[in-house]
């Protein structure tokens, strides 16, 4: 039986598109704790890339690279997920900024500063920048709370295919991930980019733009947050 492009077996599979699950494992190992092994990773990471195989449908218009990407990263975020690192102390702080955020800019109608979000909390800006290199370590565990699930595109069969009113919900908050992103400091938006986009690791992103690798993630991290607080009324928070 054939899957995808005409690949006649699953261990053919695994052979071409191992590079691609061993790319996503090293992008997203940087900016995950020392305690996180890429083999790990690259184990579930395989997982995704054998059920992308089985439920890939290209008539549903995605290349198989596509869809597998997205079936591997998810493989990768639930392993993390069932092995959550982060004490609850760090996703209480991160919502913590989140809120802070949304009340400055709410009182303010511009950006928070570092500074700004640091004075609404009672904190001094040091600790709010190791808030935000705690918090970073954790968002990509997290990041479907901005309801950004990476594995969010199913698997192709029908059952799992949303309900009519739930693709239109969905098409809606894409809709206003997309206008708040547009919406977020020139740096921010970049970093962004850089990451995701382009897929550059933290080290590259911070040779780009002449800062260290930690302002980096401190960046990408006080970007989730931005991005949380102003979608405060699709995340209920």
């Amino acid at each position: 039986m054939y899957t995808a492009q005409g690949i006649r077996s699953n261990d053919e599979l695994v052979t071409r598109y191992a590079p691609l699950v061993k790319r996503i494992a090293y992008h997203m190992i940087g900016r995950l704790p020392a305690s996180v092994m890429v083999d790990d990773l690259i184990q579930a990471g395989m997982i995704g890339l054998l059920d992308a195989a089985r439920h890939y449908d290209e008539h549903q218009g995605a290349s198989f690279e596509t869809y597998a990407s997205i079936r591997v990263r998810g493989a990768m975020l639930d392993e993390l997920r069932r092995n959550d690192w982060a004490p609850k102390s760090v996703h209480r702080k991160a919502r913590d900024v989140a809120a802070a955020v949304r009340r400055v800019e709410a009182e303010t109608g511009n950006d928070a500063s570092g500074q700004a979000v640091a004075d609404e909390m009672g904190i001094s800006l040091d600790e709010y920048h190791r808030i935000l290199l705690d918090a970073s370590t954790c968002k990509v565990i997290n990041f479907d709370d901005l309801g950004m699930d990476e594995g969010a595109m199913g698997d192709g069969s029908d059952e799992s295919s949303p309900a009519p009113l739930q693709a239109v919900q969905d098409e809606r908050f894409a809709t206003s991930l997309s206008g708040a992103i547009d919406t977020l400091p020139e740096r921010e938006r970049l970093v962004l980019s850089l990451y995701y986009d382009k897929e550059l690791n933290l080290k590259e992103i911070g040779a780009i733009l002449g800062v260290s690798e930690s302002r980096i993630s401190q960046l990408l991290s006080q970007a989730h947050l931005r991005l949380r607080a102003r979608l405060g009324d699709w995340l209920g928070k």
